[in-house]
């Protein structure tokens, strides 16, 4: 009697047909939460069928799993894509991380579908996915880096060596919690800055009140990254600067820019679409142009030298 092989291991099976793109969205999706279909096939596919029929393909072997919140005025929303858990193996393997927990995915999605917050974790997730898409379409570009907001909960993360040591016990109440940070470079010349991701809905005092915290942050630390505030129109921008004009010594860089604006232009984050408080009328700048202080993020993304017509140094 032939002796029956056992099963083959299901992560093995993924692991031995996943490509570099299926790993790329599996950690975002375990760092960022969901995407929605659109956001998929913007930020990693050539079409919007190509990364449906792969999303299915990663749904089918249980690599993830999708939902469709419904319209308070009828219908539903696109997709919105989560890990399943053997996305989570697949993950905390390749990351050595340890097994997950076994009910890791479910009650993720629980916590995802019925979070009342859920269009701004998106929107601001959006923000990055737009630059993506941009490098991917853009020769010499790249989005280095995109960290979570859940990056930054923890006491202490701002801390380095030489800032002010009261900076590790500080909880959210004294420094910031950015919707997230990033990494953005062309040719090789790279920013790194911080999101704050703004639907409208809060008062605007509740933004000021964020931006002194990066102030804080600032004047504790040895090192300060931009701060990108996307906000929904033009009028909240201005009542914003206005705002900001009135605060005494703001050292913070803080960058501002819309989505009606960025429709409008059909312009993506990296391109010219942001304003710095403070310079008056002076024209937006790319977001690669924006100014920050880090030598650590400097000896890490260094920028070349320039050269002349020869590759010699001018």
């Amino acid at each position: 009697m032939r002796k029956r092989l056992p099963a083959p291991d299901p992560l093995l099976r993924l692991q031995a047909s996943i490509t570099g793109r299926d790993d790329r969205l599996l950690g975002w999706l375990y760092d960022h939460g969901a995407m929605t279909t659109d956001q998929v096939a913007a930020a990693l596919f050539p079409s919007l069928d190509f990364a449906q029929r792969r999303l299915l393909r990663l749904t089918t072997v249980g690599a993830v799993d999708r939902f469709r919140p419904n319209r308070p005025d009828g219908g539903s929303y696109p997709y919105h894509y989560v890990l399943d858990q053997l996305g989570y193996d697949h993950v905390h393997a390749q990351r050595g991380l340890g097994p997950p927990r076994r009910d890791q995915a479910r009650r993720r999605k629980q916590s995802l579908t019925s979070r009342r917050d859920l269009p701004h974790l998106l929107g601001g997730n959006q923000v990055f996915i737009d630059l993506a898409a941009h490098a991917r379409t853009h020769p010499h570009t790249v989005l280095d880096r995109w960290q979570p907001a859940s990056a930054f909960h923890e006491p202490g993360v701002f801390y380095r060596k030489g800032g002010d040591p009261q900076m590790m016990v500080l909880g959210p109440k004294g420094l910031p919690r950015p919707d997230g940070a990033g990494v953005w470079t062309e040719h090789r010349r790279s920013v790194p800055f911080f999101l704050e991701y703004d639907t409208g809905r809060e008062r605007l005092d509740i933004l000021t009140e964020k931006i002194a915290k990066y102030e804080r942050l600032y004047a504790m630390s040895t090192w300060a990254w931009p701060v990108l505030f996307h906000l929904p129109s033009a009028h909240r921008e201005t009542n914003l600067h206005h705002r900001l004009a009135d605060l005494p010594g703001l050292d913070t860089v803080i960058a501002t820019t819309t989505a009606e604006l960025r429709t409008a232009l059909n312009a993506s984050p990296a391109e010219p679409v942001w304003q710095i408080a403070g310079l008056g009328t002076a024209g937006r700048m790319r977001l690669v142009d924006l100014p920050y202080t880090d030598t650590q993020h400097d000896t890490q993304y260094p920028t070349p030298a320039p050269t002349g017509p020869n590759g010699q140094a001018p």
